[in-house]
C-alpha cells in the first residue's frame, strides 16, 4: 500500500510515478517570458568567475542558469538578478558546509511541523472516527504547506539555495557517482528543491483533488452479504463489507480451493467489471439496503426486482481532476513540462523508457507462459481473467484463513496489541532487543477508515504512523498481512529519519524502494505469527520466486495500463468522464489483448483498469513491479545473511539514486533476470 510522505518542496505534489509510453507527450504550454536574457546570464556567469577559482565554474554555470529560470518580474530587475548571485555566491567549502547544515536544519522544522499538520486535519479521513463531515473534507483536502514555496521564493531562500546548490540531471548524477562523497549526495538532494515555481493556489487544487479522489475510494465497500448469484443464493456472510479494489481482490484470493470458490471469485469479477465500465448501481456503493447480482446486474429490494441508477462516472471524474491539476502545472516546470516527465525523470530516477523496457521484457519472456501453465495444472480448469490474483505460491496457500483469522483476532483484538507488539516482531527479524524498542518507540498503529497505509515522519521526535483496519471482532488476517507491509514502511522511515548522516538524504531512492523493505516484512507474516515452518526450504524458495514472478506479471500490466491512459489523457486534454471511461477500457483490453490473452486464453478483458491506485495516486503503480524486482533481489543477497544487520545497511545508502542504492546494495543494478533465473530452478522443483 502507498505511503504517506511530506518530501522537498518542489515535488511535493508529484509523489506519484508515471509511465512511458510510444510517444512523448507535449506540454501544452510550454512558453515562459523570463526577463532574464541569455546574454545577462553569460555577463553573470563571466563575473563570477573572475570572483572566484575556476574550480568553482562548474557550480557558477548551474546556479546562475538555474535561478535566471526561476526569476520573475517581481523579484526584481536584471541589475538585481545580476547583483545577487555576485553577492550570494559561495566559493568557501567551509562557508558552503555550514550553509548547507544551517539550511538542512530548517527544512527539517518546516517539513516535520508541515506533516504533522497534515497528518492531523487528515486523521477524521483516514482514521475510523465517524461518518464523515463536510468541514473533515474541506480541511482534510488543506495543504499546509502549499504556500510555502511562494514564501521561500518572496524572501529569495529559494534563489540562494538554487544558486550554491543547483540541481543535477539523472545523467549528471549518473556519471558523477563513483566520486560524490556523502556531502556531495546530499548537497545535491538539496539543489533538487527548486527546479519549478508553481503558485500556491495550483499546488492547492493538487492536493483538493487528491484528497477527494482518496476519500471516495477509502469510502467505496460493497456490502458482500447483499450479493446473490441467480438463484438469488447469498454467497458471502452478512457482515462482510470490502473496499474496492483491495478488499475485493483479496477476498477472491482466499477462495482458491475452497467450497463454491470458483463461483464466488466469479461474482467479484463481475462486480469489478461493473465498476470498470461504471454499470454498477450507484445504490449499492458503501450500502447494504438491496440485493445485487453483479453477473446480470439486477437490483432487488425484498427479492423484487427494482430499476436504479448507474454510478455516473464518478470514478473516471476523479481521474480526470487529478490529470487536470497536476497538467495545470506544466508550464511552470521548464525542465520537466509534463507530470510524466516529473514523475519518471524527475521523481523516479528511471527513465519512462527504462522502466516500460523492463516491464515488457519481463511479462513477455518464456517463464511467464510456464509458469501459467503451472497454475493452470495446480487449478484443474483453464485460467479466468481474475487468475491474475492467483494466491497458490504462498506459504499460506494450504493454511485455512479462518484459523488464521483465529490467531490474529486473539492475538490482535485492536490496534494497540499491534503496537505492544511490534517490539517482539523486529527481534524475531533479527534487531536487538534496544534496536527494536527503539524503532518500535517512532511508530503509531492507527485503525484506518481505508485499506491502510503509512505515513512517515519528517522530523526527529515525531512518530511514524500504520494504518490498518481492525473490525470489533479484531484484527483479521487480512488486515494483519496489510499491517505487516505497512510495519516495513514504517521501519524503513524511521531508520533513514533517525539514522541517516544527512537529512537531505533521509529516505531511499523512490517508492518502489520502500515498497521492496514492505514486501520484505509481508513475506514473513506467517513466520512473524508462528505458523511457518516448511519441512522442504528448496521447495518454499521455489515457490516464493514463483510468486514474485506471477505478482510481477499482475502489476506490470497495470502499471502500463496506468502509464498509456496518462499518455492518452495528455493527448485528449479536453475529454470528458465519460470518454475517458471508454478510452481506459479500451486501453486496459488493448494491454490484456497484448500481454495476458496469450497466457490466459481469454480476450478483451478489462480487469487491470479495477485497480484503485489509477483513481487515488497517480502514476504511482510501477513502483510495486520495480519493487517486487528489488525485493527479489535483495531477498536472495539476504538470504544467507543476517536480515536485520543487511537491511540496516542497506537503507542507511538513502536517497542517492536507484540504480546507484542497488549496486551498493546487492552489487548489480535493478533487473527481472534473477527473478526468471530463479523460475526456471523452481520449475524443475514445484509439481
Amino acid at each position: 500500500m502507498k505511503t504517506k510522505k511530506i518530501i522537498p518542496i518542489a515535488i511535493i505534489l508529484v509523489i506519484s510515478f508515471s509511465c512511458s509510453s510510444p510517444e512523448q507527450p507535449k506540454s501544452q504550454d510550454n512558453n515562459f517570458d523570463f526577463d532574464i536574457s541569455d546574454e545577462t546570464i553569460e555577463e553573470t556567469i563571466r563575473s563570477l568567475k573572475e570572483k572566484h577559482t575556476d574550480k568553482e565554474s562548474f557550480r557558477i554555470e548551474k546556479g546562475v542558469k538555474q535561478v535566471a529560470s526561476l526569476w520573475q518580474d517581481k523579484d526584481g530587475s536584471v541589475e538585481d538578478f545580476q547583483r545577487y548571485c555576485i553577492d550570494n555566491f559561495i566559493s568557501d567549502p567551509v562557508e558552503l558546509s555550514v550553509a548547507y547544515n544551517k539550511i538542512e536544519r530548517n527544512f527539517e522544522i518546516l517539513f516535520g511541523m508541515y506533516n504533522t499538520m497534515s497528518i492531523k486535519l487528515m486523521e477524521p479521513l483516514h482514521l475510523d472516527m465517524g461518518e464523515i463531515h463536510y468541514i473533515d473534507n474541506i480541511m482534510g483536502s488543506y495543504s499546509p504547506s502549499s504556500h510555502l514555496t511562494d514564501d521561500l521564493f518572496a524572501n529569495k531562500m529559494a534563489f540562494y539555495i538554487a544558486l550554491n546548490f543547483p540541481s543535477y540531471s539523472l545523467k549528471e548524477k549518473s556519471e558523477k557517482s563513483v566520486e560524490w562523497t556523502r556531502q556531495d549526495w546530499a548537497y545535491a538532494r538539496m539543489g533538487d528543491m527548486f527546479i519549478s515555481r508553481v503558485p500556491a493556489d495550483i499546488m492547492q487544487n493538487a492536493s483538493v483533488a487528491a484528497t477527494n479522489a482518496d476519500t471516495y475510494i477509502a469510502d467505496y465497500n460493497i456490502f458482500m452479504g447483499k450479493l446473490v448469484n441467480q438463484d438469488m443464493v447469498q454467497l458471502f456472510p452478512d457482515e462482510m463489507k470490502l473496499i474496492t479494489h483491495w478488499g475485493l481482490r483479496d477476498e477472491l484470493k482466499s477462495n482458491y480451493n475452497l467450497e463454491n470458490g470458483l463461483e464466488k471469485q466469479k461474482m467479484i469479477y463481475q462486480v469489478m467489471l461493473n465498476i470498470v465500465r461504471q454499470t454498477i448501481p450507484q445504490e449499492v456503493i458503501n450500502s447494504g439496503a438491496h440485493q445485487w447480482n453483479p453477473i446480470t446486474n439486477k437490483l432487488f429490494k425484498d427479492g423484487a426486482e427494482i430499476s436504479f441508477t448507474a454510478e455516473p462516472y464518478t470514478r473516471y471524474e476523479h481521474l480526470l481532476q487529478n490529470f487536470k491539476a497536476q497538467s495545470a502545472m506544466d508550464k511552470y516546470n521548464p525542465i520537466y513540462p509534463t507530470y510524466i516527465e516529473r514523475a519518471y525523470d524527475q521523481s523516479m530516477e528511471l527513465t519512462r523508457q527504462e522502466i516500460e523496457d523492463l516491464f515488457i521484457e519481463f511479462i513477455t519472456s518464456p517463464q511467464i507462459a510456464e509458469v501459467a501453465k503451472l497454475i493452470k495444472q495446480r487449478l484443474g480448469r483453464d485460467l479466468e481473467p481474475f487468475d491474475i490474483w492467483y494466491d497458490g505460491f504462498k506459504s499460506r496457500a494450504n493454511i485455512n484463513e479462518e484459523e488464521l483469522n483465529k490467531i490474529t483476532r486473539r492475538k490482535y483484538p485492536n490496534s494497540q496489541a499491534y503496537e505492544k507488539d511490534i517490539p517482539r516482531i523486529l527481534i524475531d527479524l533479527g534487531w536487538s532487543r534496544e534496536k527494536a524498542n527503539y524503532i518500535a518507540n517512532k511508530i503509531s498503529v492507527d485503525p484506518a477508515r481505508g485499506a491502510g497505509h503509512a505515513w512517515g515522519s519528517e522530523m526527529k521526535g515525531d512518530n511514524a504512523h500504520l494504518r490498518t483496519r481492525v473490525p470489533e471482532t479484531g484484527m483479521d488476517y487480512k488486515g494483519y498481512n496489510i499491517a505487516t507491509h505497512e510495519l516495513g514502511h514504517n521501519v524503513e522511515q524511521t531508520i533513514t529519519l533517525y539514522d541517516i548522516d544527512y537529512y537531505m538524504l533521509r529516505g531511499v531512492p523512490n517508492t518502489a524502494f520502500t515498497e521492496a523493505v514492505a514486501f520484505l516484512f509481508q513475506a514473513n507474516d506467517l513466520k512473524l505469527l508462528g505458523q511457518a515452518n516448511p519441512s522442504n526450504i528448496e521447495e518454499a524458495e521455489a515457490l516464493a520466486a514463483l510468486d514474485n514472478c506471477w505478482s510481477a506479471y499482475e502489476i506490470m500490466g497495470v502499471s502500463l495500463l496506468d502509464m498509456y491512459v496518462w499518455q492518452w489523457m495528455y493527448e485528449n486534454p479536453d475529454c470528458n468522464p465519460k470518454e475517458l471511461q471508454q478510452a481506459v477500457e479500451r486501453i486496459a483490453i488493448e494491454v490484456w489483448n497484448n500481454y495476458y490473452y496469450p497466457i490466459f486464453g481469454v480476450k478483451d478483458s478489462p480487469i487491470l483498469a479495477i485497480y484503485s491506485h489509477m483513481i487515488t495516486s497517480p502514476l504511482y503503480l510501477a513502483n510495486y513491479p520495480v519493487g517486487h524486482l528489488i525485493e527479489f533481489q535483495i531477498e536472495q543477497y539476504v538470504k544467507d545473511k543476517q536480515f536485520a544487520d543487511e537491511i540496516t545497511r542497506m537503507l542507511l545508502q538513502g536517497q542517492i539514486i536507484p540504480q546507484e542504492w542497488m549496486k551498493g546494495a546487492v552489487g548489480s543494478e535493478i533487473s527481472g533476470n534473477p527473478t526468471l533465473e530463479a523460475v526456471n530452478r523452481a520449475l524443475k522443483i514445484v509439481k
